[in-house]
């Protein structure tokens, strides 16, 4: 049969000189010992024209193949809704609720459908009718008559568009591979395109439903999650099933490149909460996890801090009025809805105390810790011994965290065909990939090795500290603070100055937190604190400095603000600007009143 479609074409290839030829659906000359494609085609004579000497063609127009027994119609909303089933058993294997996956997501997940009409109405986005409704919308000075041609326009370039992806408007079952609506879901704009799922809005969605169940875990602990491989989110059209074939266009929108920042899915929850009209979140009172009082707990421990610092963070949160239930509760159906980073905020909450009690000046923690050091008290917390404790763990798990980063496999065993013409190319590369993997696996006569994280289940800490054989250091759980002092009954800061960086908000939009300007300036010690917390949550040391900074705004501002001595700039203007970052920090104090020890 191939020798009949090839008529006896005998050139060698190319690539491997070899003489066996082959003809693709789409008539073009491959190699079969090599899948070299070349530019050759087969030419067919139109039976219509014989009586013309030029009437050769040189594609053979074939009809539309039917889909597979196995495949069937899909769209884009399922792909996205096969995702978040298989985050939720994810998520409920780790400890959720079922509530979550049964009651809230799936509830969550037919309110938003619904709201962008892509499901659950008579008149879907991706229909000609819909489009219609919308041309009628926008133009309300057109006519009856503009409006029927309108509707036959529409229908048609509909037709257009599905026979360009293997479609026929005529008979659905005609169909090669892919989902229905692809290139309507591409072509939308406008806020309809604003409206649509990605893959970072399914991690959104989840965490509205975590943070709705009130669950124990936070933005950070999802994302960590997702990066270990508990909860699917990469490569996870390999568990596709058969009947949804992705292919061409459907490639875009559940190929994942990257994982998405804490910023990027913090964005899209809130986006999401706007979209789905959701009224005012469950109360988080101070028995929710989610509450700074037992957040602040956890991460004392996991910074190997003591526990008497915490009553000192109780005093910070109880007079930062961060505490109340009105401050803390999530309610999208306000007008700028803010939703809290409970995460963050509970480690800044413990860095402005670390800076009240400690300073971190690079100059007054090691006074107060050599002064610690003499009175021979094993029982006291000692700032220096935490940080030498602290600093080589710490560099440790960031180089094995960048060692499984480089060890995970990111490749995927079901390569996407954008293209049929690809698809020889694409099927080709990914056989010779895994020849060579083979190949050199023999040769190294070794096996692939397996990150901790795949084999390990995962953790909510990231350090261990004890006794115990396997722990990161000692713990200084039960160490005591002596960085304060008894003057009538009440207890006072040795430290009765604090400095922070310029804390006017900037106009939106148009400046931003400064923080690379200001992170020389900034001392050492207060650096190596935000690091270190950056590192627990897995975000940048920015993020963690601008929480920090909207927390001493709210502490400042509502106890001392007639005792301190207020000396800001404004960040309007632009040319002072890199003048007030640089050089804010060490000119500027804020000399605090004695009675902010009695905090």
């Amino acid at each position: 049969m191939d020798e009949q479609l090839t008529d006896g074409y005998s050139e060698p290839c190319g690539q491997c000189a070899a003489v066996n030829w082959g003809v693709s659906d789409e008539g073009q000359f491959f190699c079969r010992s090599c899948h070299n494609v070349i530019e050759k085609t087969r030419e067919v004579v139109d039976v219509n024209t014989l009586h013309s000497k030029h009437s050769r063609i040189s594609q053979i127009t074939r009809p539309k193949k039917k889909r597979p027994e196995n495949e069937r119609e899909w769209m884009i909303c399922e792909g996205f809704q096969f995702i978040l089933k298989h985050q939720a058993k994810a998520l409920v294997s780790l400890g959720v609720c079922m509530k979550f996956e049964t009651e809230v997501l799936w509830n969550f997940w037919k309110r938003y459908l619904q709201n962008t009409q892509q499901a659950f109405t008579r008149n879907p986005v991706y229909t000609p009718r819909f489009m219609v409704f919308m041309k009628s919308q926008s133009d309300s000075e057109s006519n009856a008559q503009s409006e029927q041609s309108y509707h036959t326009e529409v229908a048609s370039e509909m037709s257009e568009e599905m026979s360009v992806s293997g479609y026929s408007s005529e008979a659905p079952s005609s169909v090669c591979s892919g989902s229905l609506d692809a290139v309507v879901y591409q072509n939308m704009k406008g806020t309809r395109m604003h409206n649509l799922m990605t893959m970072p809005r399914t991690l959104a969605l989840c965490y509205l439903a975590l943070l709705w169940v009130r669950e124990a875990i936070t933005l950070a602990d999802l994302l960590r999650m997702v990066s270990e491989r508990c909860v699917p989110y990469m490569n996870i059209h390999e568990a596709f099933p058969a009947e949804l074939s992705l292919f061409g266009k459907d490639v875009q929108f559940f190929n994942v490149r990257y994982l998405p920042s804490y910023s990027l899915v913090h964005k899209e929850a809130v986006t999401l909460a706007r979209i789905l009209q959701l009224p005012s979140f469950p109360t988080v009172s101070k028995d929710c996890l989610l509450h700074p009082f037992p957040l602040t707990v956890r991460y004392l421990l996991e910074a190997n801090l003591p526990n008497d610092l915490h009553v000192w963070v109780h005093k910070v949160i109880r007079q930062a009025a961060m505490g109340d239930s009105s401050f803390l509760t999530f309610e999208p159906s306000k007008e700028k809805p803010h939703l809290l980073r409970y995460d963050i905020q509970a480690v800044a909450v413990i860095i402005v105390t670390l800076k009240l009690l400690f300073k971190l000046d690079d100059h007054v923690e090691w006074k107060l810790s050599e002064e610690a050091a003499k009175k021979k008290k094993k029982k006291l917390f000692k700032l220096k011994k935490w940080f030498d404790v602290v600093q080589p763990v710490l560099e440790q798990a960031r180089k094995r965290e960048e060692r499984e980063e480089a060890q995970r496999q990111w490749g995927t065993t079901k390569p996407f065909i954008t293209s049929l013409k690809r698809k020889s190319a694409v099927l080709k590369k990914r056989r010779v990939a895994k020849h060579l993997e083979q190949k050199f696996q023999k040769f190294t006569d070794s096996a692939p090795e397996q990150s901790s994280s795949l084999t390990n289940p995962h953790a909510s800490f990231h350090f261990s500290w004890g006794k115990e054989e396997g722990s990161d250091g000692p713990s200084m759980y039960k160490k005591r603070l002596d960085c304060t002092l008894k003057k009538d009954g009440f207890k006072y800061l040795c430290n009765r100055k604090y400095w922070h960086p310029e804390l006017r908000l900037c106009p939106r939009r148009t400046c931003g937190d400064h923080f690379s300007k200001i992170e020389p300036s900034l001392p050492r010690m207060y650096v190596w604190v935000l690091d270190l917390f950056s590192f627990i949550l897995g975000v940048h040391q920015a993020e963690v400095h601008k929480e920090v900074l909207s927390v001493e705004r709210r502490f400042l501002k509502r106890n001392h603000q007639p005792k301190i001595q207020w000396t800001l700039t404004s960040c309007k203007n632009k040319k002072k600007r890199s003048k007030t970052a640089t050089h804010v920090v060490r000119k500027k104090t804020r000399v605090l009143d004695e009675n902010i020890t009695g905090v």
